[in-house]
């Protein structure tokens, strides 16, 4: 079977109103691309489901146990599957971008890490996303490992057993409980920058560890991670006046982002904040994300750091919103857009329109991304970027869908839409020319192909029919 076909069907197997002895046929087909892209969408009818969880590919399977779009339920079901592989990619959760996947049923949990196998185990407890509760009952665990992930659900435990943990005999348990109490310990802050050497987690404790003006001054001394201790809220006052003239500029930057300064104090420090800088959000400004007098201080602040954290604040009022939106700074006004509630619709569609960072292109799907009036405003645009936002436009005319539809630089966009006749949708379908392939593709997802023709295709292709009352998918 061709490339073609294949990305035909593959296409088919997302349409969301792909009936269920469609999907079916899909999962008997041939290309393993197609039957993975079957599992790993979501919406799937029971009788479609009832073949994955028994389909003879394990790479069936395994796309359905990791699929974060399904009910977290029915991919537990996988649990009573014999191949571990799929009890290893539950224990690792899905991959979702910027949202939460539902958790797994108590009992999937709790068969997880009874798991025979020590790497399934491991990868629960380590890399998975178990809920807080399941991660808190484990704190009296005889595993060690098993304590050391229930301090990661800190919050949820007793005094007396946050002291159990942080005086446990696993030297890596107690440096788990320690970490999340440093703040406030300077001893146990001691005992992590001396534990934990050049790694990683001693930078985030020298940032935010509770200091002695011993280790203070001895790290100041050594001068190999000033860029860490800079930030640090418990650093004595004339360290944080020597490192303000660091000549590391990296240093300096730190410096001048600490909840303490003033406006002038933070203007007298020779520090830059580049346009491409990727700086995380200050801890400081984000603990107080809800307080509305606060942040519209750090909205006016000449200072890019305070402004890009607030940006991403949901508690932003309305004046500093429109501020910000209008920030000299493109990564304030990015960040406003990515992060906010309720962003202004008008810098989603200029920062779509004219921003060039790669995140752009997802802002269509932020609440508020304008839709109404765009056929009229960019329906003609010698853009073809502008041209495809006039599909959003619930008052297209259909005279310009149909020109958008033919657009070469438009019609896949376009074959999507469901007011698309069916007539074009078959055209589009039917069309030999290899540069047309991705709109072809494009139809076969349209919701608005009838299901005969969806059943039409698969016989084209020569994908065989599923006898009647019998479920069982070949390979």
């Amino acid at each position: 079977m061709g490339d073609q076909w294949t990305g035909l069907l593959g296409a088919l197997a997302w349409n969301r109103a792909a009936p269920a002895d469609v999907l079916l046929r899909l999962l008997g087909h041939e290309d393993e691309w197609v039957r993975r892209a079957v599992a790993q969408r979501g919406g799937l009818p029971q009788e479609v489901i009832e073949a994955v969880l028994v389909h003879p590919d394990r790479r069936v399977r395994i796309a359905f146990a990791g699929n974060g779009n399904a009910d977290p339920g029915q991919r537990a079901r996988l649990l009573d599957d014999p191949d571990p592989a799929l009890h290893l990619t539950l224990a690792q959760g899905p991959t979702a971008y910027r949202r939460s996947v539902p958790p797994l049923p108590d009992w999937a949990y709790e068969r997880l890490l009874d798991h025979p196998k020590a790497l399934v185990r491991s990868e629960l407890v380590t890399w998975g996303r178990p809920p807080a509760h399941v991660l808190a009952g484990l704190a009296d665990h005889e595993d060690p490992m098993y304590r050391q992930a229930a301090c990661r659900a800190w919050d949820r435990l007793a005094d007396g057993t946050r002291e159990r943990l942080l005086h446990d005999g696993d030297p890596d348990v107690r440096q788990a409980a320690a970490l999340r109490v440093c703040h406030e310990d300077e001893e146990r802050t001691t005992w992590l920058v001396g534990r934990l050497g050049d790694g990683w987690q001693a930078g985030e404790v020298l940032a935010s560890g509770r200091l002695t003006r011993e280790l203070a001054e001895r790290v100041v001394a050594e001068g190999e991670r000033l860029a860490a201790i800079a930030s640090n809220p418990w650093l004595p006052a004339d360290l944080v006046a020597r490192l303000a003239v660091d000549p590391d500029p990296r240093v300096r930057l730190q410096v001048s982002a600490r909840p303490e300064l003033s406006e002038s104090e933070r203007a007298a420090i020779d520090y830059t904040v580049g346009a491409e800088d990727r700086l995380p959000t200050l801890d400081w400004v984000w603990e107080r994300r809800e307080d509305a007098a606060f942040l519209r201080r750090c909205a006016r602040s000449p200072h890019t750091w305070l402004r890009r954290s607030a940006a991403v604040c949901p508690g932003l009022p309305a004046d500093a919103v429109e501020r910000l939106a209008q920030d000299e700074d493109f990564a304030v006004r990015l960040l406003l857009a990515e992060f906010h509630p309720e962003p202004p619709p008008e810098l989603l569609l200029d920062l779509y329109l004219n921003g060039t960072h790669r995140a752009v292109g997802m802002l269509v799907v932020r609440p508020g991304f304008p839709a109404a009036g765009l056929a009229a405003r960019l329906g003609d645009s010698p853009a073809p970027s502008a041209r495809r936002l006039a599909l959003r436009d619930p008052g297209l005319e259909p005279e310009l869908l149909d020109r958008l539809g033919r657009d070469p630089q438009t019609r896949a966009d376009a074959a999507r839409d469901p007011r698309l006749p069916v007539a074009r949708i078959r055209e589009l379908l039917a069309d030999p020319d290899p540069e047309a392939a991705q709109a072809a593709r494009a139809a076969a997802g349209n919701p608005a192909l009838p299901a005969e023709d969806m059943r039409r295709m698969l016989d084209r292709a020569g994908v065989p029919e599923i006898p009647v009352n019998d479920p069982t998918i070949g390979c």
